[in-house]
């Protein structure tokens, strides 16, 4: 289908086809923003040189698929746990053994998301009321 105008035709087929195999997206998953967040949202779909629409689909659906355990973040509590666990016998004028330091390895791999659900627990509970 084509749309004359007075001085241009548009061919309103184009970017319009469907990988093959995907399903037709026919719902919406609409959020009001302000006019300062659109445009912070177009800019960041901009960035990474797509729609405003494709970039909040990938975002929502990559949160929607995520698990609440941030590698990252469990990988910072085991090192936190290590120098802790390694640390206070130093300070105390201890020798850490070769089979302390496994011991505290061990115990950190073991516990290590444990701890760290536990440390997000404390930032993500509402603050006690004074």
């Amino acid at each position: 289908m084509k749309l004359i105008t007075h001085t241009q035709s548009i061919d309103l087929s184009v970017g319009q086809t469907r990988s093959a195999g995907r399903t037709g997206r026919d719902r919406m998953a609409n959020a009001r923003v302000t006019g300062a967040e659109r445009q912070e949202l177009h800019a960041a779909a901009r960035a990474k040189g797509t729609s405003l629409s494709e970039w909040a689909r990938e975002v929502l659906l990559r949160e929607a698929r995520s698990s609440d355990e941030d590698p990252l973040f469990i990988e910072l509590i085991a090192t936190r746990m290590v120098l802790l666990n390694l640390l206070k016998p130093l300070a105390m004028g201890k020798i850490v053994t070769p089979e302390d330091y496994t011991r505290i390895s061990a115990a950190v791999r073991s516990d290590k998301r444990k701890v760290a659900h536990e440390i997000q627990q404390q930032y993500t509970a509402p603050a006690p009321k004074e």
